[in-house]
């Protein structure tokens, strides 16, 4: 083993000062500008993640999670109808299908990916069955061919939850291009992070984009002249003037991701009882998170996360507790049981450090330091 490392699970600071000169000038530019909500810098942004995304249409909105409520009442969800979803993924997803009125369905996890185990849906799919929200986990594509395929045997809506995933794919495809909408974080530890809060709705659709900016901005097209309830939920001048400044290294910066999931994945061989994240074919995976399986459940994960601490090495589990298992959803009628591979991937998950400033020593450490910690804490039971 090396000496001692600090490896934290990410560096916002460091990948700032990787490329001050760029945004420092574009934080000036806005600062100079007096326009600091919507306007020319969205504007531009809006467009320049279009284009990444291949649609024609990106609306900038306050936070990932607007994203994803205005998108579905964009989408027509409201009271009484149904939202097939997973279980296992963060809040927002299943909190936006709720505020529209509507209840979600859960189907279970694939214990390979994380991501919604499409062969369930369809025997999910009832009368008030509106949509279908997949979550695009940890930074690794659903299988949006056999779920296209299903929404459109059915006629339901496709709402892509992608607030871990810009920049992933689907057999070449791009996520948030498959369905009605593409549900966007700029949260700071996304790959394409703000300097605080920031989302988007990307999509084919005109009318659903034309609505998503009537529904940010007080449900008024013209200032004053409101044509429904709305939300004040609009993207800032500053953040998408930074993001604007990221995005273009955004492409450079998944690919120092892919690589560090490579060198992981091969130091971890050797690692006992930790499974590394398998891609799937037809998937591009960007890697958001780099999560691992620790097998033996909740205690040796436990124990594994608190050796690493001690060695220097930050982990984190997303996520501990299943949607259909937290106590704000008990009225759905849910319980432990219910979605087995989600309970068991709750106590199993644990990421690792990523980010593209991961230096190949700093990769190293935190592999020998899992291998060597994964050796001598032992399995529950």
């Amino acid at each position: 083993m090396t000496a001692h490392m600090h490896v934290p699970l990410t560096d916002l600071a460091g990948l700032y000062a990787s490329i001050r000169d760029e945004v420092d000038p574009a934080v000036q530019r806005v600062l100079s500008s007096g326009y600091y909500i919507l306007g020319p810098e969205v504007e531009s942004f809006e467009k320049a993640v279009a284009a990444y995304c291949g649609v024609p249409h990106a609306v900038g909105v306050a936070s990932g999670t607007d994203a994803l409520e205005l998108a579905l009442m964009a989408c027509g969800i409201g009271a009484g109808d149904e939202v097939i979803t997973t279980p296992f993924t963060f809040i927002a997803t299943v909190e936006s299908i709720v505020k529209c009125g509507a209840t979600p369905v859960f189907v279970d996890i694939e214990p390979h990916t994380w991501n919604m185990d499409v062969s369930l849906v369809e025997g999910r799919i009832g009368p008030r069955t509106k949509a279908i929200l997949p979550v695009h986990l940890y930074g690794q594509a659903c299988d949006m061919t056999r779920l296209m395929e299903l929404a459109r045997a059915h006629d339901l809506r496709v709402i892509e939850d992608c607030a871990q995933a810009l920049g992933a794919r689907w057999n070449g495809q791009v996520v948030g291009s498959f369905g009605d909408a593409g549900c966007l974080s700029f949260f700071p530890s996304k790959v394409l992070g703000a300097l605080g809060d920031g989302g988007m709705v990307v999509t084919g659709s005109g009318e659903v984009a034309e609505r998503v900016r009537i529904l940010r901005n007080h449900g008024a097209r013209t200032k004053y002249y409101h044509l429904v309830n709305g939300f004040n939920s609009r993207l800032d001048s500053l953040q998408a003037a930074v993001l604007r400044v990221k995005l273009g290294h955004l492409d450079d910066w998944l690919r120092a991701r892919k690589s560090l999931a490579a060198l992981y994945g091969d130091g971890l061989l050797s690692a006992p009882g930790i499974a590394a994240p398998e891609v799937v074919t037809g998937a591009d995976h960007i890697f958001n998170y780099y999560t691992v399986r620790v097998q033996g459940g909740k205690a040796r994960r436990e124990a594994l996360a608190q050796d690493l601490k001690e060695r220097g090495v930050a982990t984190a589990v997303y996520y501990p507790v299943s949607l259909h298992l937290q106590q704000v959803y008990r009225n759905l009628g849910y319980k432990p049981g219910s979605f087995v591979e989600s309970e068991r991937a709750q106590d199993e998950v644990l990421s690792l450090p990523m980010c593209p400033l991961v230096s190949e020593a700093q990769a190293r450490y935190v592999v020998d330091s899992v291998c060597e910690a994964a050796a001598t804490v032992r399995c529950a039971g």
